[in-house]
């Protein structure tokens, strides 16, 4: 791990395919905490039980993705540091981090805890599934430390352009949550509150293993205990870069859970149904995610080196390659949606309602392969608070005032609620490529000025 990997200079489409790979991998192994939770609950217990785990998982993705947000902001600094050259200054990054994300930790686990049975409540839990649904909710935030360590680890490598050492780690988890499942859920019959236990065990493991990882390989820059403390201007960078991503990503997940309340007050089938719909879609689109993540490390290196014009051709590589994935996702989402939704549900009821609500995000896998690579590449340059900003519209202007409308037309269908996803993706996509025209006129302005002020001093 002693070797950076340089994103600006030779050829681009291939370095991104193999640093987006293991991404994608990992994000999919990622996926499988919850996913595999369910799973297990769905074979071995009932409607309840899927619900409770449904709903847990869906609030805990939630946090999972604010965290992942706010690390965001560590990768694109360190991408970009190592892009200016300045390497002394990434390993002071990484200190910074630690202290800011100490603190959110403990915050965080103390505010999840206590207010477990509230939460619960907002999201109109069933009431048969209510006190599984705390008890999910209050263990998994309980290892919440872990979530967070794993993630500002994973924000370092991906901004050294390391993908392939969190996959590694999250892999060996991945097997330690499907045995702690077969356990605790298969045998020992604790249904919910097993697999919560489970996913807790896992995700401690992954970040065990990558501090092992880390202190034999070591870092490609100076880091010690020294560096752990707040460094005034990189902390305030941080914050600046990841904080209006992690606001967005709350505020966009907030409003896929309003659409789980309104699946919930529609019934405990209903409430099955997206709950087993939203976990398959977690995995289709880890696709498009894993290219965002790629192309922010890829442009943050570019972005500090101000080669600008190689930023824009690597956002094109992966809009080409995210949209040809989105083609066939959309295919086999749509029309055989019905065998996706078998593998986590047993209940026909389930599977049809959980197929009607896919069919509308097959339609969002087209438009997403466009969004999220634009997305990612507005992270890298590091205009964060514009990506808030058109995720909150999608959000708030669209997706939740079209399910809520949709869910009072008769004859009621979840399809139709879930059309409100790609309509608000489609409304984002425009807001992102108004802004792209906007920031490549401003960019092509700083480049004649460098290039104005080179002549001038030669």
């Amino acid at each position: 791990m002693n070797k950076v990997s340089n994103f600006t200079e030779g050829k681009i489409f291939s370095p991104l395919l193999k640093f987006v790979i293991p991404i994608l991998m990992a994000l999919f192994l990622q996926a499988m905490y919850g996913a595999v939770d369910l799973l297990i609950v769905g074979q071995f217990g009932n409607a309840a039980d899927v619900s409770s785990v449904s709903t847990g998982s869906q609030v805990m993705m939630g946090v999972t993705s604010m965290i992942t947000g706010l690390t965001m902001g560590i990768t694109i600094l360190i991408g970009q540091k190592l892009g200016e050259g300045k390497r002394e200054e990434a390993g002071n990054v990484v200190g910074s981090g630690i202290s800011i994300f100490a603190i959110i930790s403990i915050i965080l686990t103390v505010l999840v805890v206590t207010f477990a049975s509230s939460i619960a409540t907002f999201m109109h839990a069933p009431t048969e599934a209510f006190d599984s649904t705390v008890s999910y909710i209050k263990i998994c935030a309980m290892g919440s430390v872990f979530v967070i360590s794993y993630n500002v680890i994973g924000g370092v490598f991906r901004g050294i352009g390391d993908s392939k050492t969190p996959l590694i780690t999250v892999g060996i988890a991945c097997v330690v949550n499907i045995i702690g499942d077969l356990v605790f859920v298969g045998i020992f019959k604790m249904a919910a509150i097993g697999a919560a236990y489970a996913t807790v065990m896992a995700q401690s493991t992954s970040v065990i293993l990558s501090l092992l990882l880390i202190k034999k390989r070591g870092l490609p820059f100076d880091f010690s205990l020294k560096s752990i403390k707040f460094h005034k201007n990189l902390t305030t960078q941080i914050i600046k870069f990841g904080a209006p991503i992690a606001l967005q990503d709350v505020l966009v997940n907030l409003s896929f859970l309003v659409i789980m309340m309104i699946g919930n007050s529609m019934g405990v089938v209903a409430s099955a149904g997206i709950g087993v719909a939203e976990k398959l879609v977690g995995f289709i689109m880890l696709i498009p995610m894993a290219f965002a993540q790629a192309v922010s490390a890829f442009v943050a290196q570019n972005y500090g080196a101000k080669k600008y014009n190689r930023s824009k051709r690597v956002l094109i590589y992966s809009i080409l390659a995210s949209l040809c994935c989105g083609i066939v996702m959309f295919y086999i989402t749509f029309f055989h949606g019905n065998l996706l939704s078998g593998i986590f549900s047993k209940d026909e009821a389930v599977i049809l309602a959980a197929w009607d609500y896919m069919k509308a995000y097959g339609i969002d896998c087209l438009f997403t392969a466009i969004m999220f690579s634009m997305v990612g590449y507005f992270n890298g340059c590091g205009r964060t608070t514009f990506v808030m900003i058109q995720g909150i519209i999608g959000a708030f202007c669209v997706r939740i005032p079209v399910s809520f409308i949709m869910s009072k037309l008769e004859p009621v269908s979840l399809f139709n609620v879930g059309l409100a996803t790609p309509m608000s993706t489609f409304v984002q996509i425009i807001l992102c490529i108004s802004y792209f025209v906007y920031l490549s006129n401003k960019l092509s302005k700083e480049d004649t000025c460098l290039e104005v002020k080179e002549q001038v001093q030669v």
